[in-house]
């Protein structure tokens, strides 16, 4: 049986994907109009909805029921 490798993560799930969504608009930017631009800013946009889903999860209006 193979065990999983385990990775202790040092930045937040927000904070990686914030930097991962900048990347991606900086890699969008030199690239010609077209399908590669736009898959780039697609993921972009993934990645920002992921923060914004993450911070809401986080939120503390959320609580679990007792």
């Amino acid at each position: 049986m193979q065990r999983r490798r385990r990775f202790k993560q040092t930045r937040s799930l927000e904070e990686r994907l914030t930097q991962e969504a900048e990347r991606l608009r900086e890699e969008a930017k030199s690239l010609p109009p077209g399908p590669q631009r736009e898959y780039a800013l697609r993921k972009a946009r993934h990645a920002e909805t992921g923060v914004h889903m993450s911070e809401w999860l986080r939120s503390p209006r959320l609580e679990l029921p007792e």
